[in-house]
């Protein structure tokens, strides 16, 4: 059943990772995209062997450095410096996105600007004119990871919805994406049914009012 929790507030965002951190498998193979994604890796508990995989050419990342950890030459990504585990390996851009491309990741988790009811997913540009696009390597996470999972708020800035019924911005992957973390609810995707987990702060019946998506509790 959908466990409903209408008297805690949202999720913040360390509360957020933290959740995306506990329902990634253990001993996955995990690749955390730029923005909100990041806060995973200092979440995750090293006894469940999970490997993190960066785009820019590492396996086996640990948490976001600190202090005298920082080495400047030991960035994820997102250009945020990170620590290594025992094991870690480097190599180049080809090798990591043949790793992307080639089915070999088991998880990835993106943000996003929309996601539609059937895991279409929108995350490089928001077609306004003053938008800075940013695909980076999001379309081969999206089509080469086994699971796509998106962290992101539920509504804008403005109060829309990112969850749709179709995306309207230019789309980064189609019917890629298996999970939806917000601040509001968690959702499953699966065959264009969108299931919802867990809410934070509202409720089923209310996220209904609000989402031009047909949602179904989990159970």
């Amino acid at each position: 059943m959908t466990a409903e929790h209408p008297d805690r507030g949202p999720l913040d965002r360390t509360e957020l990772a933290r959740l995306v951190a506990r329902d990634i498998p253990p001993r996955s193979y995990v690749n955390l995209g730029i923005g909100q994604p990041t806060a995973v890796a200092d979440h995750l508990d090293p006894a469940r062997g999970i490997v993190l995989h960066t785009e820019n050419g590492m396996l086996g990342m640990g948490p976001q450095a600190h202090g005298d950890e920082v080495d400047p030459d030991l960035l994820n990504a997102g250009k945020i410096p990170v620590t290594e585990l025992p094991g870690a390996a480097y190599f180049d851009h080809a090798q990591s996105f043949a790793m992307m491309r080639g089915g070999h990741l088991d998880v990835c988790v993106l943000g996003a600007f929309q996601v539609a009811a059937d895991g279409t997913l929108a995350n490089w540009h928001t077609g306004a004119p003053d938008a800075i696009p940013a695909v980076g390597g999001a379309m081969d996470l999206a089509v080469g990871a086994k699971d796509v999972f998106v962290m992101m708020t539920l509504f804008d800035k403005a109060g829309a919805p990112k969850l749709v019924r179709g995306c309207t911005y230019p789309v980064t992957g189609l019917q890629c994406v298996s999970r939806i973390y917000t601040d509001l609810a968690v959702f499953h995707l699966t065959a264009g049914r969108v299931r919802v987990a867990e809410t934070y702060g509202t409720t089923l019946a209310d996220l209904r009012t609000r989402l031009d998506v047909e949602l179904e509790p989990i159970g």
